[in-house]
Order: C-alpha cells, then sequence, then structure tokens
C-alpha cells in the first residue's frame, strides 16, 4: 500500500497510543511490558537524566521517549503495515512492534528484536 504523509502519522499515532494501552495489561507480560522493565532495570541513570530528567523514570515516561525506527510491510521497505519504535541513541537492539490490518486497525503490539 502506498503510504500518505498523512496515513503514515495516523498509523504512528494510533500505534503509540496503542503501546499506551497495552502496557502493564496481563495480555502484555511479555510486549512492552516486559520491554519497559528491562530497559530500566539495564540502562544506566546517564541515560534516563538525558532523557527523561531522572535518574530512574515511571514507566509512562519511558514510552514518553520511544521513537519511530521503521515502518515496513512483507511486501514493501516503506509500507504501513508495521511500525518498530525502539529508544533513542541506539541503546537497545530491542523494538515495540505494531501491526496493522488490511483496514488500518491496530492488531498485535509486541517486543521483538
Amino acid at each position: 500500500m502506498a503510504a500518505s504523509s498523512d496515513e503514515v502519522q495516523r498509523r504512528c499515532n494510533a500505534a503509540i497510543e496503542a503501546i499506551r494501552r497495552v502496557h502493564g495489561t496481563a495480555a502484555d507480560e511479555e510486549g512492552v511490558t516486559l520491554f519497559v522493565s528491562h530497559h530500566l532495570d539495564e540502562l544506566g541513570e546517564e541515560f534516563w537524566l538525558k532523557h527523561c530528567g531522572v535518574p530512574r523514570p515511571e514507566p509512562a515516561q519511558v514510552l514518553e521517549i520511544l521513537v519511530l525506527q521503521s515502518h515496513w510491510s512483507e511486501e514493501d521497505d516503506d509500507g504501513i503495515d508495521t511500525f518498530d519504535f525502539t529508544l533513542p541513541d541506539d541503546v537497545t537492539n530491542y523494538v515495540i512492534s505494531v501491526e496493522f490490518d488490511d483496514s488500518g486497525n491496530v492488531c498485535g503490539v509486541s517486543m521483538e528484536s
């Protein structure tokens, strides 16, 4: 699917909202929730101070600094079926991956490496 900049932005916003919505839920223990807890434990105070202004942020603050790494689809590297988010400064190989169905609705959120 050819992606207009408006559709890319709409899906990016929908993806961030889906990430926030699933964080901390029982169904998400191995996804966003694990991504946040893992990085809170693994990254040092210097990183958190730089990006969040505190030595150990709240999970919601971690979600606030996510950056879009890429969007793609099986057929096209510039596609918009999957959006991958990560932390700034290339500090991790993990991403939070948000998948969209053919209608443009979020259909999955997971952590990938």
